[in-house]
């Protein structure tokens, strides 16, 4: 969890975003193995790459939104249902970045 947390810190944010070789995120990986600690991870990822970025750019009504998605997503059991939720969160945060830049 450190690691991770050192990691988030020092790298941009857009790294998160990086697929590998099967064309997946670090993140689905986290969505589709789900245990205590990859949860606990999945949720520092989160607030890394979208909650304390929309924070900075001053966005509340934004954050409230994404903040209760992402809650969502960390509570939901189904895997089908999690990773669904991770998508439409993802494609809500483009929608985001576009409005941002």
């Amino acid at each position: 969890r450190e690691l991770l947390e050192v990691l988030l810190d020092k790298f941009p944010h857009y790294v998160l975003g990086w697929k590998d070789a099967n064309g997946k995120l670090a993140m689905d990986y986290l969505v589709t193995n789900w245990t205590r600690g990859n949860k606990i991870l999945l949720q520092i990822s989160l607030q890394s790459w979208m909650l304390s970025r929309l924070t900075s750019w001053g966005a509340t009504s934004w954050m409230e939104v994404m903040g209760n998605r992402v809650q969502d997503m960390l509570e939901e059991d189904d895997e089908d249902r999690r990773m669904t939720m991770f998508m439409e969160t993802r494609a809500i945060m483009k929608q985001y970045e576009n409005v941002e830049s």
